[in-house]
């Protein structure tokens, strides 16, 4: 399951136990609604509590970054995971946003917050 909030120029998406192609979809609808009216944005995925996702997850998730890779500014991915950390430096390869992981959500919401 996912939360999505949005703000003028950024998307946070929170994840609560797996993470689906269903979840996926509708988060890729925001963001491409977000993207057509209002140019690049800023991504916030929160994965503090995400237990698992499958595997058409990720290749989705590099189709859509391959799609976007000049529409987004910054990227912060929240983690405690080492491997999840690793795979979205392993994105910021197809995407030319800058790209952190962090391990809190006060963090990364403060450097998506800086000028």
């Amino acid at each position: 399951m996912i939360v999505v909030d949005h703000q003028e120029n950024r998307v946070n998406l929170t994840v609560y136990g797996e993470f689906s192609l269903a979840d996926v979809r509708e988060f890729e609808e925001l963001v491409n609604y977000k993207i057509q009216f209002g140019g690049t944005v800023d991504l916030c995925f929160n994965l503090l509590q995400m237990a698992d996702f499958t595997l058409d997850v990720a290749w989705e998730e590099i189709v859509f970054t391959r799609a976007h890779a000049n529409d987004f500014r910054r990227i912060a991915v929240v983690t405690e995971s080492q491997w999840i950390a690793w795979s979205a430096w392993i994105s910021q390869i197809f995407v030319s946003a800058d790209l952190r992981a962090f391990d809190r959500l006060e963090d990364a919401q403060a450097w998506l917050d800086e000028e």
